[in-house]
């Protein structure tokens, strides 16, 4: 891919939903623009939150999702997939780091193995306590 060809330094991919931007989230980030020195973040279409989460979902569309994640400092790039996990995007942008949220565990992470085939780095990094679309969902229901 050209575009990866002119990057310098090591790119850092992370996924999600990103429905309702809390803490977790820009710790996440954070935690992920630290381990490298170019940030994409892969963002789940609509369709395949609806897969994923259920007909209630997501409360934001794929297209705000994304232009919140981009306004983040941390972040370099977003982009929007529609399958319901990033392993095609991963394959393409073959970066040399990839992150996800203390939810997963490497064993479980799609395209850790991929990417310690090509000698890149796989991060997990704490969830934030307290802090997931879910529960905020959760709380602003009443439900916790």
């Amino acid at each position: 891919m050209e575009w990866r060809a002119r990057q310098l330094g090591a790119v850092v991919f992370t996924n999600g939903v990103f429905d309702l931007l809390h803490r977790g989230h820009v710790d996440l980030l954070a935690a992920a623009r630290a381990a490298g020195d170019h940030l994409i973040v892969g963002v789940n279409s609509d369709d395949s939150v609806r897969r994923l989460k259920g007909p209630g979902r997501p409360l934001n569309s794929a297209d705000d999702r994304a232009h919140v994640v981009a306004a983040l400092a941390a972040v370099d790039a977003v982009v929007i997939f529609d399958e319901d996990t990033p392993l095609a995007l991963i394959t393409a942008l073959t970066p040399d780091v990839l992150v996800k949220g203390g939810d997963y565990t490497e064993s479980t992470i799609v395209g850790a193995p991929e990417v310690r085939a090509r000698g890149g780095e796989v991060i997990v990094v704490p969830l934030t306590p307290r802090q997931s679309t879910t529960e905020l969902l959760e709380r602003a229901r009443g439900s916790s």
